[in-house]
């Protein structure tokens, strides 16, 4: 396989992933996107936010080449300010809308986009807050973390959606499930629980 196809199945899955995450976004209120929905604060906005920095990291000073401007959270959490706010990538402020939000994460796919465009694959790039027997990394294996890293937020993002308003699927156009039956789901619901009360160790 060439590297150009490699680089094309990488980046058709990078971009699912992207645009799966923002998917869930649609039709919500800014209360809706940003509101806490477990005990640990997760939330669909601050998922998205989240990935902005994780894409501007990896994909940027990772190789070399830095997101320029970089969000004045984000530099915080660089310079390790003490009034940084705490876990401040993974909620939205009250002055962050959620088109700062989607716009930043936006540019910062472009940004990303280059830097897999322009290198090859087998280039070098180091992590400098991975452990140093690891830091030494490819742009091939970045790319690979950051879908495996981006899938599991996406996945996370599919249950908010579903406990806000109970939408529900994979992405656009493609929900990926048996039916949209609601009293269905009821049954199917009332069997997972009657299964899950019933059994019995061996």
């Amino acid at each position: 396989m060439t590297e150009a196809r490699q680089k094309a199945d990488l980046r058709r899955y990078l971009q699912a992933g992207r645009e799966a995450l923002l998917w869930k976004l649609d039709g919500l209120s800014e209360y809706e996107m940003r509101r806490p929905m477990t005990p640990t604060g997760t939330n669909l906005l601050g998922l998205v936010k989240h990935m902005a920095g994780v894409e501007i990291g990896y994909f940027g000073e990772t190789f070399g080449r830095p997101f320029d401007p970089l969000p004045a959270w984000l530099v915080d959490i660089e310079n390790a300010e003490e009034n940084a706010e705490e876990n401040v990538d993974m909620w939205a402020t009250a002055e962050e809308s959620s088109a700062d939000i989607v716009g930043l994460y936006r540019r910062v796919w472009e940004h990303a986009d280059a830097t897999i465009e322009r290198l090859p694959l087998d280039a070098p790039g180091e992590v400098p807050h991975w452990p140093q027997d690891r830091r030494h990394v490819t742009l091939h294996q970045i790319v690979v973390h950051v879908i495996a890293d981006l899938t599991r937020h996406a996945g996370h993002a599919d249950i908010l959606r579903e406990l806000i308003d109970g939408a529900v699927g994979m992405r656009e156009g493609n929900d990926n499930m048996p039916t949209d039956d609601r009293a269905w789901w009821e049954r199917h619901h009332r069997q997972v629980e009657r299964a899950a009360g019933e059994f019995t160790p061996s």
